[in-house]
């Protein structure tokens, strides 16, 4: 999992390249199928987040054969050797991305759906006090927060 969060000493896990995948792959006893090449390749050519459902789709939109089971295994696979990660959207549901050169969680807004990456300096003081008050590692890629954005409480009069 990762390591100590506070955000002076938190490092993230060395990023595995897209040529990588393979060769990380067999060394989990997998197989490069063309699948798994195709998953690969529609996230190599992803920016931001993405759920596993727009992945399936846009892996079928190539290969109507892609199986969302494949789909949502090869995901595990690939947060286990450090090339995406996954966080959970307003609604619950996981949204992929490619492991960021920092930790980040996310604000959403319950109003307007915006959502906000909120920065291991943004949390700074709540990720320290509770290591330092409850011995607690927070992992801030897993860090949500929902609440009514400053656009939605100046529309509503709140």
């Amino acid at each position: 999992m990762l390591a100590a969060m506070s955000t002076e000493t938190y490092t993230p896990a060395p990023q595995v390249r897209w040529d990588e995948v393979r060769e990380r792959l067999h060394e989990h006893g997998l197989r490069w199928t063309p699948q798994r090449r195709l998953l690969v390749d529609v996230l190599a050519g992803t920016d931001g987040h993405i759920t596993g459902a727009e992945l399936v789709e846009r892996c079928r939109e190539q290969d109507p054969e892609v199986t969302p089971s494949t789909v949502y295994r090869t995901l595990d696979v690939l947060e286990d050797i450090g090339l995406i990660r996954h966080a959970h959207g307003l609604d619950g549901r996981e949204e992929f991305h490619v492991r960021p050169g920092r930790e980040h969680g996310h604000m959403h807004c319950s109003v307007c759906h915006r959502a906000w990456e909120i920065s291991g300096d943004d949390v700074a003081e709540l990720v320290d006090d509770f290591e330092r008050t409850r011995g607690f590692r927070m992992d801030l890629g897993h860090l949500s927060v929902i609440g009514i954005c400053h656009d939605c409480q100046e529309g509503s009069g709140s």
